[in-house]
């Protein structure tokens, strides 16, 4: 059993498992904290009640997200050693960082929020949940910056046999992180804007508490229809700064073999890894991804074949990732585009509300697909251009990791149960229903 291949299949496994209940958490939090909000300027009960709903399928989502995540650091030291010490200096500091004041702040502020509705006035409790969710997305930015440092590491040196920081800002101002941040968060933001859409599609196809939901449709919509295209418009920034410091992650996400001048792109390309071509290419469109890599429709576009064959990352997850990817922006930018026409009488657009309701699962699968793309397309390196992924795995043996593994995959499978039979409950369950006083006339204390 090898050793490499285990380790790595663990931490795939754990991260993908992981990054399915980030996203959710980072943009839901400020999808309540905005309910929150009106709440308190209108005093109308319905975002209230829909900050209520909303928040239980937070706290699911977040509760699970945190016990992934903190077995997911663990590996760093048990599969991972020998990155954690070459390189420990720079990511450990950023991740100490994040867990010490990211983390803490949002941790701490989601308990208050949680346990407060009735303890704290209407405008201290909306505070909280906005604090959780700039805490959150902090968080993420911090571990954004840790990734894009072992995509794109600047500012360190090499002393006493190992890299060592010497210009931390440097390493939190590259423009691979701020690009990196954008482009995740963005995709973060559409997901969340998604679920609530799917959710409240589902309650208005059966005319349950129709105010509210379309309420909450509408105001997913509109945080999807900004962020997807921003994600979009963001993408080909992101796209070109690929290639201008991974160009063998470009050359393998369009499957370019040889380097060409005036490069183009194809509307189908089939690759055959195996024996270095294309199989079929059809469509061409001559500089195409000349001009979107390098803004130049004759600027030429390193090939697969340029490098070395022990530097040369797989081609097929590359390439089908990056299409699902794009595709699946493209996608979402139209629906929302769409629902934005159509949010005035949702009532009466059942298919619309039925796309949106089976359309739920996509943004996961895109911001997977992703990361898929990021981590698979840098390798052979765990930190690109500085050390080899093969360098960085623990000595161990395969039969250590295997255990590990089916502990993980038998662990994540029952809290996914877990979660998803929770998260699906109460999605269905609807709101609380309205207070009596409220319902008579009343009102309720804050």
């Amino acid at each position: 059993m090898d050793v490499l291949w285990l380790s790595r299949l663990q931490f795939a496994a754990a991260t993908f498992f992981h990054f399915l209940f980030v996203p959710l958490t980072l943009g839901l939090s400020i999808l309540i904290a905005i309910m929150e909000t009106i709440y308190v300027r209108t005093g109308d009960e319905d975002y209230k009640r829909m900050a209520k709903f909303w928040g239980k399928l937070f706290l699911i989502n977040f509760a699970i997200g945190v016990v992934t995540g903190i077995t997911l650091e663990f590996q760093f030291g048990t599969n991972w050693s020998r990155y954690s010490r070459y390189v420990g200096d720079i990511f450990g500091s950023l991740l100490a960082i994040e867990a010490s004041l990211a983390f803490f702040l949002e941790s701490t502020f989601i308990a208050v929020w949680a346990l407060g509705w009735n303890k704290l006035s209407a405008k201290a409790h909306a505070v909280t949940i906005w604090l959780v969710a700039a805490a959150g997305s902090l968080s993420a930015v911090w571990i954004l910056i840790a990734n894009a440092w072992m995509q794109h590491p600047v500012g360190y040196v090499i002393r006493n046999g190992r890299a060592e920081l010497n210009d931390f800002f440097a390493v939190i101002t590259q423009s691979a992180a701020v690009h990196q941040i954008i482009h995740t968060l963005s995709g973060a933001y559409v997901l969340a804007g998604f679920f609530v859409m799917g959710i409240s599609a589902y309650h208005l196809l059966r005319k349950q508490e129709t105010v509210l939901f379309t309420k909450s449709f509408r105001m997913g919509l509109f945080f999807a229809l900004i962020f997807a295209v921003l994600a979009v418009g963001q993408g080909h920034a992101n796209g070109a700064k690929v290639a201008a410091i991974q160009p063998a992650k470009l050359a393998a996400m369009e499957s370019l073999w040889e380097t060409t001048k005036s490069a183009p792109q194809y509307l189908l390309v089939i690759p055959d890894e195996k024996n270095e071509r294309n199989v079929l290419e059809f469509g061409a469109m001559p500089g195409a991804l000349s001009l979107l890599a390098y803004h130049d429709s004759e600027a030429t576009v390193q090939g697969i074949k340029d490098f070395p064959p022990d530097e040369r990352p797989p081609v097929m997850v590359p390439f089908i990732a990056f299409r699902i990817m794009v595709g699946l922006g493209f996608l979402f930018l139209a629906l929302t585009v769409y629902g934005w026409f159509r949010r005035n009488d949702l009532g009466g657009n059942p298919g619309f509300l039925k796309v949106m309701l089976f359309a739920l699962p996509l943004p996961y699968i895109a911001n997977e697909a992703g990361w898929m793309l990021a981590e698979v397309g840098r390798q052979p390196w765990v930190v690109y251009g500085v050390m080899k992924t093969a360098e960085a795995v623990s000595p161990i043996s395969g039969a250590q990791v295997m255990t590990s593994l089916a502990a993980f995959v038998l662990v994540y499978s029952l809290l996914g149960a877990v979660a998803f039979y929770l998260m699906v409950t109460y999605a269905r369950k609807g709101p609380e229903p309205v207070p009596v006083a409220a319902a008579m006339g009343g009102t309720e204390n804050a």
